[in-house]
């Protein structure tokens, strides 16, 4: 009996150290399960984050050229203000009127009609008035 009292404590210091390594196992077989899943959600994501960051890379790239395309736009629009003939003959047709033409001389001068020539004349009255 004495024999049988003295293996007891390494019988269950085996038992327990058998059932730490089978656990120990399972832990790293669920550890490596969660590795896995792990790994596969990150290769996902880096997926999805290159797709993402392509996709903002050629936005930017439109929205720089639409930017390009509305500067251009206003440029040419600015250049036709300046260039065209009607605000050109508007403006001759009030500094005549400053220097006291009249509607016949402004139609005449500046090729505008009749109506044109009376409404830059009476603004001109009416801003001299004011």
């Amino acid at each position: 009996m004495t024999d049988w009292l003295t293996l007891l404590p390494w019988a269950i210091t085996a038992v327990a150290v058998v059932l730490l390594g089978i656990q120990t196992v399972l832990l790293r077989r669920r550890l490596d399960r969660q590795d896995e899943r792990l790994k596969g959600g990150l290769e996902i994501q880096g997926r999805e984050l290159h797709a993402l960051t392509s996709g903002s890379i050629g936005v930017g790239r439109r929205v720089q050229e639409c930017e390009k395309q509305l500067h251009q736009l206003q440029s040419t629009i600015e250049e036709m203000r300046q260039n065209d003939p009607l605000r050109i003959s508007y403006d001759e047709a009030s500094r005549l009127v400053e220097l006291g033409a009249d509607i016949e001389d402004l139609m005449n001068s500046c090729g505008i009609s009749r109506p044109e020539a009376e409404l830059v004349s009476a603004l001109h009255k009416r801003r001299s008035a004011a």
